[in-house]
């Protein structure tokens, strides 16, 4: 089981650890911390398309979006079936379907990448949590086996002062 822990601990760390005894391995984990700030790493890591993909993800994904664009494609109808007779793209609106594959083309890679990088980063945030989850748990072993330690030294105490209040009595006797 110790040596268990040590490899646990070894794989937590990251850190070559010789023999060591348990107190110099919970210091170790107690005095260093394993986790990471993983919305700051990943802020200083993002370049400048990283941030526009990012942007235009949040925006093509809400209702001002969409209600926006329907309202585009509400005017185009209008404008060309009604204030233009002729209209710069008649029925059946060839260019509006041009424009429309050309901005599905783009925007589906621009957000794919943006989820993308949401999953990293939630797979950063998922081992973090382990690392602490691990930590969290070994450091409570610790104390649980330390808390036995009191227990039985407790125990001892009472037992030695219930034989010598014992004794005391038989002296009187």
């Amino acid at each position: 089981m110790e040596k268990r822990k040590k490899e646990i601990v070894k794989m937590l760390l990251n850190q070559n650890l010789e023999e060591k005894d348990e107190e110099e391995i919970i210091d170790l984990l107690v005095n260093n911390p394993i986790t990471i700030d993983v919305d700051k790493e990943n802020d200083e890591k993002m370049t400048f398309g990283d941030k526009v993909a990012d942007k235009l993800s949040e925006v093509a994904g809400s209702w001002t979006f969409i209600l926006l664009f329907c309202g585009f494609l509400i005017f185009w109808v209008i404008l060309n079936m009604v204030i233009l007779k002729e209209g710069i793209d008649p029925y059946p609106f060839i260019l509006l379907n041009l424009l429309l594959s050309c901005l599905a083309a783009l925007q589906a890679p621009i957000i794919m990448m943006s989820q993308n990088r949401q999953s990293k980063k939630d797979t950063i945030r998922n081992k973090n949590d382990y690392r602490t989850d691990l930590k969290s748990e070994l450091i409570l072993e610790h104390l649980d086996e330390h808390l036995d330690k009191v227990l039985q030294n407790q125990n001892k105490i009472l037992s030695y002062l219930k034989e010598k209040e014992e004794e005391e009595q038989n002296l009187k006797k």
